[in-house]
């Protein structure tokens, strides 16, 4: 019964994930605004999820992999975590004398945008449980 409610949940869930974790960049890269040399970092969203759910890539066609593979035991084991989308370096808008790539204008819409997208999914996953409440109570 409880993985069936895992499956149930398990879209949302990851997307929350996720979310948390490129809100979590996001507020890296503010942070970070004036600090010479340090490059702004995101994650490609809808890679990410496919990654962690294991979902083939529309755009190729191909099948992502669940993992990294390790060559050394000392890697860190990433597998079934939302960070298998692995940050990147967000392009340079405008860049800056002192080699800082964070555009706060762009980690601003980016913050607010991610934001509302994760309240989003918290209101899905809310109208789900209703919506089994409503089907359990009859």
């Amino acid at each position: 019964m409880v993985s069936k409610l895992d499956d149930f949940f398990r879209f949302q869930t990851t997307a929350l994930s996720i979310r948390g974790e490129r809100q979590q960049l996001i507020a890296s890269n503010i942070a970070n605004a004036d600090t010479p040399n340090y490059k702004a970092k995101d994650i490609d969203f809808t890679s990410a999820l496919n990654n962690a759910l294991g979902r083939s890539n529309a755009s190729n066609g191909s099948q992502v992999p669940e993992a990294l593979t390790k060559t050394s035991p000392q890697h860190l084991d990433i597998k079934g975590s939302a960070a298998a989308g692995l940050p990147l370096y967000r392009g340079t808008v405008q860049g800056a004398v002192d080699g800082n790539t964070v555009d706060m204008d762009v980690e601003q819409n980016q913050f607010t945008d991610n934001a509302l997208r994760y309240e989003a999914g918290l209101t899905m996953i809310n109208g789900q449980i209703k919506g089994m409440l409503a089907a359990i109570q009859g």
